[in-house]
């Protein structure tokens, strides 16, 4: 069985009370990203890690997303029907 790899990088940066992630998904046969946002509540303490944290796990969560939208448009390709993944 050959092994495969895939890998994610995650990209962070912040401004102005606002931090931003992009997770770019490298695979054999596509390239996605994902985007996740978070800023800053005024009366919260600024902790930039927690920012990162949440930033970039919403940057997941569209990341998986789309690789499920990704997923369902080939099945429905293959089998001329449609999935069920996008529910």
């Amino acid at each position: 069985m050959k092994e495969k790899r895939w890998s994610v990088d995650i990209v962070i940066d912040e401004h102005e009370g606002r931090t931003r992630a992009e997770a770019r998904l490298k695979a054999e046969a596509a390239t996605l990203k994902g985007t996740g946002l978070a800023r800053l509540n005024p009366s919260d303490p600024d902790v930039p890690e927690i920012g990162d944290e949440l930033a970039t796990a919403r940057a997941l969560a569209d990341l998986a997303h789309q690789l499920i939208e990704a997923t369902a448009a080939d099945i429905e390709k293959v089998t001329k029907s449609p999935s069920d993944l996008k529910s």
